[in-house]
């Protein structure tokens, strides 16, 4: 089978999150789409991080009942910081019958040189990146990855949601969960 890994704090998970996930798994060459939450990614601060059961909870309100979309939560179970190297040699280890490729956003494709291990994940595993509106990147660093050009954009973000319940505002438009 071939599974995308989709990697996220999923802080909390939106419907740009999951318009996304979807639209890629329609629209590509892929069989299945796995929700990795990250418990620590190791370029965000972890006092801004709500705890990862009620992340991981929150996904799986969000993807009940749709079909080859799933929720990870093999990163819970790996050292801290999470890097995305280990949790590939990880599920690859443990999966040796799957494929698997990864989903980045584009903010992350201008940052990828920082990653722990990238040339590794660049020689093994495919990359999808998805572009982000009013970013400009240099498609040319890592000419390996495919761009997901006419992928829609969501102008949907996880800091917005979480500013906007710190001051009593309503969410429902953006999530699908109640939070």
């Amino acid at each position: 089978m071939r599974i995308l890994l989709y990697f996220g704090s999923f802080n909390p998970i939106h419907y740009g999150h999951l318009r996304l996930a979807e639209y890629v798994l329609n629209n590509g060459d892929i069989d299945e789409l796995w929700f990795v939450l990250s418990p620590h990614n190791p370029l965000k601060s972890p006092a801004d991080l709500w705890p990862e059961q009620r992340r991981l909870s929150l996904v799986r309100q969000a993807i009940d009942g749709k079909n080859g979309l799933k929720a990870c939560d093999v990163e819970f179970s790996l050292p801290k910081p999470n890097y995305t190297i280990n949790t590939l040699r990880h599920l690859s280890a443990q999966y040796p019958q799957h494929t698997f490729s990864i989903l980045i956003g584009e903010d992350n494709y201008n940052i990828f040189d920082r990653w722990r291990n990238w040339q590794d994940i660049i020689r093994n595993w495919h990359i999808y990146v998805y572009p982000r509106e009013g970013t400009s990147s240099d498609r040319n660093r890592f000419p390996q990855m495919q761009w997901l050009d006419q992928a829609p954009h969501f102008n949907i973000s996880s800091t917005e949601i979480r500013q906007r319940l710190s001051k009593g505002e309503p969410v429902d438009e953006l999530t699908p969960v109640k939070i």
